[in-house]
């Protein structure tokens, strides 16, 4: 992983899984987003068309992390969009605003019916935070 792709897919034996890092809980989400996006094949640098506000919640900082990645995949199928940028104006361990930015020339090849919380992972790192999530394809 890199700064400028902070996500890696993992081989798993059942649908797809991927893992994360981010700064900051903020950072992580962020990089969550693009990763289920990425995984579709979504067009990174396709301009951008919509820009939408997306508030989640969920019962702790997992939830919340599920919730927030299908409120995104739920969006782009009622919208026909994919979403690139990701701007987090606040996180806390079950609350979440967002402003997303996607396009609908930027669709993906493959769908992702849902994230799992099978397999779920969030932890903090010694230089930041990580997760796995596994996604129904």
């Amino acid at each position: 992983m890199t700064p400028e792709t902070p996500f890696e897919e993992i081989e798993h034996t059942a649908d797809r899984a991927f893992r994360v890092r981010g700064r900051d809980p903020g950072d992580l989400f962020g990089s969550a987003a693009r990763a289920i996006f990425g995984v579709t094949g979504a067009q990174p640098d396709a301009p951008v068309t919509a820009v939408r506000d997306v508030e989640v919640s969920g019962i702790d900082p997992e939830t919340l992390l599920v919730n927030w990645l299908n409120e995104l995949l739920y969006l782009a199928e009622v919208h026909g969009e994919q979403y690139c940028g990701f701007d987090i104006s606040s996180i806390s361990d079950t609350h979440l605003r967002a402003r997303i930015y996607g396009s609908s020339e930027a669709a993906g090849r493959r769908i992702i019916k849902a994230v799992t919380f099978h397999g779920l992972r969030l932890r903090q790192m010694p230089d930041g935070w990580e997760a796995t999530v596994v996604v129904d394809v």
